[in-house]
């Protein structure tokens, strides 16, 4: 009875460290790290597929699809994210275009200007950069744009029609999650999904395609079981949520909030966070939520920051936008 009392003791003490890769170390086995999920070569294996379909559009006799990117004020950040998405436009055979106003416009000029965009039969999408100068109210702006051409996936009629599972625009960063899980073929059917983080433009609509029944018309249900957490979400209970996740998709913006101590083994991360910190050496550099050199050595695949979903946000973008095009051309 006592040998059997001590087994048991001693099973569970080294299950218990068997979870920390220290001990895996001390013991001297191989580390095994995650696959790193590279969405720059994934983004551009898509934007080559845009291109052959793009061309095949336009040799059908249709214009090339066209994008109108508005930004007002003169944020960096939102400039670069404007010039990356106009730049791979261009390459893949779009018409795009930026639009640029003064900070000083007001709420009601750019609702004009984007009433003549909707009107203007030669243009697809319209997308708003984010954010807008706190003047403006960014849901009544978003909601300015045509619902057929909001490539954003902004609009109260894309969102609600999303909700229940019905085709629509989807915002071009939950996209990118949901393909790069398809393109690098992680089961996700009944499987445990945590996603942290619940912004009507990331957050949600991840959380909506993950758990939704993947039989219906949009064909982006991935029928998992769906956890969502957020910064009222106390750490304990984060940590359990995590733990038990086979999938964990994080968008907080919350530096190093998803650690090695709240990952299932082999468990799916995708980082969604940016930030922009500055390190000991006072230089600047982009993190995601993830501890990554910590996290890659417990999960079975990861996103970097960056190098990860940004990228295929870019490219779902593109996809949006020809989309746009395709549908309006049927409709006139």
């Amino acid at each position: 009875m006592r040998q059997t009392i001590c087994f048991r003791i001693v099973s569970s003490f080294l299950t218990t460290k068997m979870r920390s890769h220290t001990y895996y170390e001390s013991m001297g086995a191989a580390r095994i790290m995650a696959q790193i999920i590279d969405g720059k070569a994934l983004a551009k294996e898509i934007k080559d597929e845009l291109k052959i379909k793009i061309q095949s559009y336009i040799n059908l006799g249709n214009r090339a699809p066209s994008l109108r990117c508005i930004i007002v004020g003169e944020d960096p950040a939102s400039h670069t994210y404007v010039r990356n998405k106009i730049k791979a436009a261009i390459d893949v055979g779009i018409d795009a275009t930026t639009i640029k106003y003064d900070a000083t416009l007001s709420e009601d000029e750019l609702i004009t200007a984007i009433n003549c965009l909707n009107t203007d039969v030669n243009v697809d999408g319209i997308l708003v950069q984010l954010p807008l100068p706190g003047t403006m109210d960014e849901r009544k702006v978003c909601n300015t744009v045509a619902p057929e051409k909001d490539v954003d996936g902004f609009h109260i009629v894309n969102v609600g029609q999303l909700c229940l599972d019905m085709p629509t625009f989807v915002p071009a960063t939950a996209l990118a999650v949901v393909e790069i899980l398809k393109r690098y073929k992680i089961d996700t059917f009944g499987r445990n999904a945590v996603v942290v983080g619940r912004s009507k433009n990331v957050g949600m609509p991840i959380a909506m395609m993950l758990h939704s029944d993947g039989k219906h018309d949009s064909a982006l249900g991935m029928d998992a079981t769906v956890t969502v957490c957020h910064r009222y979400t106390p750490a304990e209970q984060l940590e359990f949520f995590c733990r038990n996740a086979d999938i964990i998709i994080t968008a907080t913006g919350v530096p190093k909030l998803i650690k090695a101590t709240m990952i299932k083994p082999g468990a799916t991360v995708i980082d969604v966070g940016i930030t922009r910190v500055t390190d000991e050496q006072g230089k600047t550099k982009l993190v995601g939520d993830v501890d990554y050199e910590e996290v890659s050595k417990i999960a079975g695949a990861i996103t970097p920051v960056p190098g990860g979903v940004g990228p295929m946000t870019v490219a779902m973008l593109m996809h949006n936008t020809l989309q746009a095009a395709q549908r309006l051309a049927r409709k006139n």
